[in-house]
């Protein structure tokens, strides 16, 4: 089968939802996936790039009911450490890309930066805010509360799949779904207010930059 049978037996598992092989690819993989995202920045910053990459890997389901796992795209010509780094790599090049492209040319000579705040970004908060308790209230009740074990109590991956009676592995494949199946209700929201792809970007690095009154507990329990 090739020098990477194994890894295509992990990934072919993985994609079809297998609870042991979850839990051996976050046991073994995760830690991989926050040292090279460490690497790529070392702020931190392209961990959460780290983290959604799991929701993509179990698969959402389409309009047919049927689970897309990013899995299906290994094909077992390099090792599967190589390719989810090369995977991650990517994201966040094109993470880095589309926050170029919102930031202004440089002129020949620099102005000082102004003290002001942006103009827009109040804006940004409210519009953000809006379109995120839409996506948390979309959130079905058991994938809210581990939301909220995770994010707003502060619980560890296995401290909430007790909560949960889960797996850690379960709870870190469920927190990476409902992370994304968010960023795709919060962006489908900011289109319908008529932003444009850039304003949905410039709106995002804002936020991540500083989210200011954003508080996600409100958001949860309110």
């Amino acid at each position: 089968m090739g020098a990477h049978s194994a890894d295509l037996e992990l990934a072919r598992l993985c994609a079809e939802g297998d609870e042991h092989a979850w839990e051996r690819f976050v046991r073994e993989y995760r830690p991989l996936l926050y040292r090279a995202a460490d690497a790529l920045d070392r702020t931190q910053g392209a961990r959460e790039i780290a983290d959604s990459l799991y929701a993509d890997l179990y698969g959402i389901e389409n309009g047919a009911g049927e689970r897309q796992s990013l899995f299906r795209y290994y094909q077992g010509r390099s090792s599967l450490a190589t390719w989810l780094r090369a995977v991650l790599a990517q994201r966040y090049v094109d993470r880095v890309r589309v926050q170029r492209r919102v930031e202004p040319l440089p002129d020949e000579e620099v102005p000082a930066r102004s003290e002001e705040p942006d103009p827009n970004r109040a804006r940004y908060v409210a519009l953000v805010r809006q379109a995120l308790e839409r996506a948390v209230a979309a959130l079905a009740v058991r994938d809210r509360l581990r939301f909220g074990c995770y994010y707003v109590q502060e619980l560890t991956l296995a401290e909430t799949g007790r909560v949960m009676k889960e797996s850690e592995a379960t709870s870190s494949r469920q927190l990476a779904r409902s992370r994304l199946a968010i960023r795709h209700d919060v962006e489908r929201h900011l289109r319908e207010a008529q932003l444009s792809d850039e304003q949905i970007a410039a709106c995002f690095a804002s936020i991540a930059e500083d989210p200011g009154p954003l508080d996600l507990k409100q958001v949860i329990y309110e």
